[in-house]
């Protein structure tokens, strides 16, 4: 023996050391045609695999992986993960699987295929065999859909003839089963033959004798079925001639000859020579020998039959590999209806003609033919699983197989011919790179043959080392207003990886839209136009990531500081600022703060503030904005002052604007009401006890120099009409008769009418005497003036009926005497007179107290009750204002004018009467007329202001009673008012009628009108009150 069996003897032995371990065979059985997914079988149940690693009791996923060629579309799947087998979408046809196979049911049919366990530590390799069952899927069909059969007339009743079979490429029940004759027509019948070998043949029995020349052609159908189900079946028409007599047909010698014949045999060479005899003789005895229906076709094309000598010659070049064994039906037939039948078995043996195969099955796939290792991967790490064959058999078909030079890696035999390609050491990438190796496989024939494989393992770098920046943090300053575009820097990082382990693409992070990061390059460029004064700082991330498998990054922080230019004038908070202030604020007061704002940063925003063109009536501070009075002011003078301010900022060059400034001068109220009538306080007015109610007796008006809500007044009586015989019209002044008068009302009635202006937070006030006579005339004046005189020496809290009354009963008296002395023949005509005018005055009072309803303000009915009921009891004439007015006495100066400091409090029923409250924080501003005269100038006073101050609610007690003394004729009594609370207003115009109008506020209802003064019902008294006194 020499080295080289040596070492092929001992290979081989290698080959046959099975690893029990991890090499294992599974067998299932399966029927043909099964559709997609249906289960086949569960690898792990079936072997019992368990999850538990032995070495180490740990549990670990196992990875079922089918081992396919590369273009193989798989008749079988399996789950990965837990290894059951299903079928795919490929149909399994078990006549095309095992196409020129005998389909005798014997003989089964089935594929292989491997399926490797992973990982490392539970590797398994199993084979498994899937049996494939044969379904109905195939009709039984005849050679030919027209048979034709020839017949002797001289045929005998229950002859028989035989019928070419239908073939079925279905097996066992699936196959023929049953032949049926149709319109047999009586004269033929069918009967089937069974061969040995399982095969039916149909013949047709003749039932009645034949004459052809009375009939020399029948024709029929014949029908075949199988046994399937469901069942299939076909049809084939049957033609019968009836033939001349030839009573005698060939035999055989042997009906069933086997014979050899080597694969390799040439074209022509001959397998053997058939040969039958005919006991006929002349054309009867002359036999044709043909293959009988059953060959396949395949067999026609391998083998040729001499018909006239029976001589069985190769045709085309024999592959034991592809069919081992060709079965031949020969027939010799003499031209009779039965023709002989003899079974040539062919076995075409075997010759050393095929190398080995190499099945090469990556489980690690490749790239363009290149398995990609890592170099981290571990030792016996699978790659391959390498399948080695050989067609021929016996000691030709023996192989074993090696590498055929050292690398570190090693075949692992798994089963007869089969072996796992795995890593025998670790791999180092920096040593080698790229390996490059064989495989050989090569059988034991004489001589023997081989065959080579090419394996191609290239390792990969790990990707162990990230990108590092030089760099952890950035900072870089760049001017606003820059170009777009503009470079800022190059970020770089590096790695010390290679290939694309060390390609570096860079990213720049959340927050980064105003920049642009080259991937490649690492260049930041300004995407965008910055404005320092939007966002001073920009803080964000880039990312530095190599393209290694997982990839490997790294970041760095970049912060950018956008430089601030001059490019942002001041700004002013208002286009316009509009400044309020009272008329009466001090010199050097502060009016009003300007805000100013600038975007820059740093000098380029210190303003400095200025102002441009006022003559030097305000000093504006530079730097905080403040503006300050360097006058006094006087609304009546001027009432706004406008100026421009400007405003620059410290950059270079420098930015301003300007602004408009207004201060308006606002009014307060600081002017008592001024009495315009009645014009004196010695005036009378005479009440004819005619009078309806509801017409004017008297009228009062007054002027306020204020302006706005600061003049706008209201009329209230306060004292001196405690029967409500008088009504006074809270707007307008006018005196109305509330009833009419009856002779207990005829007298002198003096009433105290206190005028109050609107001003806020309070009024000023200021009261006048109204004297009203009642009578049908008043021919005594001089009595009159006297009872005037008089009834100053009553406190303007009592009603002067206290002590006027025996003035009117003794001018009563007198004129009643008068009267009877006279004229003693009027009375009855006066008497009637006056029933007929009180008549008609009743009905007409009813009828103007319905018609001035929205006109007049009258009192509610139930006061006025009260006032009735309180005439009828004549109780002593004591005021009612005595419960609200309190007359406080000071000490004289002098003896002989002695002012009388007092407080008349008013309460709120009497100071709002018929007025609503006026609401001044919705009041919209008033409009004045701007060419109304300033009466102030023709009825101010010199006098001092009274010592009288209104005070609501106040409540009252009388202390003292004081006399009135007199004063300079032509004069109007006025009470003293207090001096309030100042209310802006913005005109200087106090006497142009005003409309104001909000919520619950007060609206006048109609332009002031002047009133004539009508000179002969008015006279004049005095008093000795310190109070202003108006002249008229």
């Amino acid at each position: 023996m020499n080295l080289r069996d040596f070492y092929l003897l001992a290979a081989l032995i290698a080959c046959l050391r099975l690893d029990s371990a991890i090499a294992q065979e599974l067998i299932y059985t399966i029927r043909e045609e099964l559709p997609e997914n249906v289960p086949i079988g569960n690898i792990p149940k079936d072997l019992n695999i368990s999850h538990i690693n032995a070495a180490t009791g740990t549990s670990a996923s196992l990875v079922y992986r089918l081992v396919s060629k590369a273009g193989d579309a798989p008749l079988v799947k399996v789950s990965s993960n837990t290894g059951e087998i299903f079928t795919t979408s490929n149909r399994i046809d078990r006549e095309k699987l095992c196409a020129g196979a005998s389909y005798a049911e014997e003989n089964e049919c089935f594929f292989e295929l491997e399926v490797v366990i992973l990982p490392n530590d539970f590797f398994r390799l199993i084979k498994i065999k899937i049996i494939v069952k044969d379904t109905n899927d195939n009709a039984p069909m005849f050679p030919s859909p027209v048979i034709n059969i020839s017949i002797p007339e001289n045929t005998l009743i229950n002859s028989r003839f035989p019928i070419p079979s239908a073939t079925d490429p279905d097996t066992g029940f699936n196959g023929v089963q049953h032949y049926e004759l149709l319109n047999g027509q009586s004269v033929f019948g069918l009967d089937i033959v069974e061969t040995p070998e399982g095969e039916k043949w149909p013949q047709l029995i003749v039932q009645q004798n034949l004459d052809r020349e009375q009939k020399d052609t029948y024709v029929m159908k014949i029908k075949v079925e199988d046994g399937g189900t469901p069942q299939k079946s076909s049809t084939a028409i049957l033609q019968v001639t009836v033939s001349d007599v030839n009573d005698n047909r060939p035999v055989f010698k042997e009906s069933q000859v086997e014979v050899h014949i080597p694969e390799n045999a040439p074209v022509g060479t001959s397998v053997i020579q058939l040969h039958a005899t005919d006991a006929d003789i002349g054309s009867n005895a002359e036999i044709r020998y043909i293959f009988g229906a059953q060959v396949a076709p395949a067999t026609k094309r391998f083998f040729a039959l001499n018909n006239t000598t029976g001589l069985i010659t190769v045709q085309r070049s024999l592959d034991r590999e592809e069919t081992a064994i060709h079965k031949v039906t020969v027939l010799a037939s003499d031209g009779s209806s039965t023709p002989a039948r003899a079974t040539v078995t062919i076995n075409v043996t075997d010759v050393n003609d095929n190398p080995p195969n190499i099945d090469l099955r990556y489980i690690i796939s490749p790239i363009n033919g290149t398995v990609y290792l890592s170099e981290k991967d571990p030792i016996n790490t699978k790659i391959a699983l390498i399948t080695v064959s050989d067609k021929d058999t016996d000691v030709n078909g023996k192989v074993i197989c090696f590498i055929e030079r050292e690398v570190p890696f090693h075949l692992k035999a798994v089963y007869d011919n089969q072996y796992l390609l795995e890593t025998s050491s670790l791999l180092d990438y920096e040593g080698t790179k790229e390996f490059s190796f064989k495989i050989v496989a090569s059988d034991s024939g004489k001589p023997s043959l081989n065959q080579t494989a090419l394996v191609r393992v290239k390792l990969e770098d790990e990707n162990d080392n990230p990108p590092i920046f030089s760099q952890p943090v950035i900072e870089l300053s760049v001017s606003e207003n820059n170009r777009h575009g503009l470079y800022l820097t190059t970020i770089s990082a590096t790695d010390e990886d290679s290939g694309k382990n060390a390609d570096i693409v860079y990213q720049l992070g959340p927050n980064a839209s105003f920049f642009d990061l080259d991937r490649k390059t690492g260049v930041l460029t300004a995407s965008r136009v910055f404005d320092r004064e939007e966002q001073e700082r920009f803080i964000f991330t880039v990312t530095a990531r190599d393209n290694g498998t997982p990839p490997l990054q790294s970041q760095a922080a970049v912060i950018v500081t956008v430089l601030d230019e001059n490019d942002n004038s001041p700004k002013f908070t208002h286009n316009h600022f509009q400044f309020f202030v009272s008329e009466n604020l001090p010199k050097y007061s502060t009016v009003g703060v300007i805000t100013v704002t600038d975007a820059d940063a740093g000098e380029n925003k210190a303003v400095t503030l200025s102002i441009l063109n006022d003559n030097e009536n305000f000093v504006l501070d530079p730097y905080s904005g403040v503006i300050k009075s360097n006058v006094s002011f006087d609304r009546e003078q001027q009432s706004s002052y406008t100026f421009d301010v400007k405003a620059v900022d410290g950059g270079q060059p420098p930015r301003s604007s300007t602004a408009k400034v207004t201060i308006n001068v606002m009014d307060v109220n600081d002017n008592s009401p001024v009495v315009i009538y009645p014009p004196s306080n010695t005036s009378f007015k005479l009440v004819p006890l005619s009078a309806i109610p509801g017409s004017v007796v008297a009228e009062v008006f007054a002027v306020d120099i204020d302006t706005g809500m600061n003049a706008e007044l209201k009329y209230t009586i306060v004292s001196g009409n405690n029967k409500g015989l008088f009504r006074i019209d809270p707007v307008t002044g006018n005196i109305t008769l509330e009833e009419k008068p009856t002779p207990n009302d005829v007298g002198l009635h003096r009433l105290v009418v206190n005028i109050s202006d609107l001003g806020y937070p309070k009024s000023l006030h200021t009261l006048v005497l109204v004297f009203l006579y009642v009578n049908d005339t008043a021919g005594n004046a001089s009595y009159i003036y006297d009872l005037i005189r008089r009834t100053m020496e009553t406190p303007l809290d009592r009603n002067i009926g206290d002590s006027s009354q025996p003035y009117q009963n003794e001018d009563y008296l007198t004129i009643m005497i008068a009267i009877v002395a006279g004229a003693m023949v009027v009375i009855v005509v006066i008497f009637v007179t006056v029933l007929v005018r009180c008549r008609h005055a009743s009905r007409f009072k009813a009828a103007q107290r319905s018609k001035q309803g929205a006109e007049w303000m009258s009192p509610n009915q139930e006061n006025k009750q009260n006032k009735k009921k309180k005439r009828k009891k004549r109780k002593s004439p004591k005021s009612s204002l005595l419960n609200f007015v309190t007359i406080e006495e000071s000490k004289p100066d002098d003896a002989v004018h002695e002012p009388i400091n007092g407080t008349i409090s008013l309460p709120a029923e009497l100071e709002e009467q018929s007025i609503g409250r006026f609401d001044w924080g919705t009041a919209p501003p008033t409009t004045f007329k701007p060419n109304s005269p300033d009466l102030a100038k023709h009825y101010k006073s010199a006098s001092p202001q009274s010592a009288f101050h209104l005070k609501p609610d106040t409540p009252v007690s009388v202390k003292k009673h004081h006399v009135i003394q007199e004063l300079p004729l032509d004069n109007t009594f006025v009470g003293g008012c207090d001096t309030l609370s100042k209310r802006s207003s913005t005109s200087s115009d106090h006497f142009s009628a005003s409309e104001c109008s909000s919520q619950g506020g007060f609206k006048t209802k109609g332009p002031l009108h002047t009133r004539q003064v009508n000179e002969h019902f008015y006279w004049s008294i005095s008093t000795a009150y310190k109070c202003p006194i108006n002249q008229y």
